[in-house]
């Protein structure tokens, strides 16, 4: 660093905060629904990964085509990925930067859905606006749970802990208000 001329170091200092502070290093309270349409590659590919959800049209193409040129994935793409769809498919997608279409994605585990092209963005909304009329404390709860396991537990046991302390909170809010709807007839054979 020191040898850097004035103007390299502020280069790399800005260069530095916009990677650490990107948006991959952010944690969402609320759920998270991409809509890709096209090519969601390198960069494009990991902030997909930071969604939730992925919504993909049919012409929707992932990779990791920086590999060609030599850019390593440094937007969470090394953690994320191997989590989402394994580590031996991470590993083919990593090691040879080859291109993925929107079936082979979804057989992945990378795409939640297919939609016609031009489709995307209107489903990803339709998607948001059916789980945004979920009581929300559960889901957020269920949502923080399922990722603290994946990342956070040190342990199955710990894991488990995490998911009871955050449901128990949830019970008189929204679990028996809830209850008693369903025991009046609301959301019987699956209508609500």
């Amino acid at each position: 660093m020191r040898e850097c001329s004035s103007g390299e170091f502020r280069t790399y200092n800005v260069l530095y905060k916009s990677i650490v502070e990107g948006p991959s290093r952010m944690k969402f309270s609320k759920p998270v629904i991409a809509a890709v349409s096209g090519y969601a590659v390198a960069g494009g590919l990991e902030l997909s990964l930071l969604a939730d959800l992925r919504v993909v049209e049919q012409n929707a193409i992932f990779g990791v085509f920086c590999r060609r040129f030599g850019v390593p994935l440094i937007d969470g793409g090394t953690v994320r990925l191997p989590r989402l769809i394994g580590l031996s498919r991470a590993l083919d997608l990593i090691l040879t930067g080859r291109p993925v279409g929107a079936q082979e994605a979804y057989e992945f585990g990378l795409a939640n859905r297919i939609v016609p092209n031009g489709q995307a963005l209107q489903s990803a909304v339709e998607l948001a606006n059916q789980i945004s009329a979920f009581p929300q404390q559960c889901m957020r709860g269920d949502r923080s749970s399922a990722y603290y396991s994946v990342f956070d537990a040190t342990s199955f046991t710990e894991a488990l802990q995490f998911e009871f302390d955050a449901g128990v909170q949830v019970i008189s809010k929204e679990s028996l208000p809830g209850a008693k709807k369903f025991s009046l007839g609301v959301g019987r054979g699956g209508k609500l």
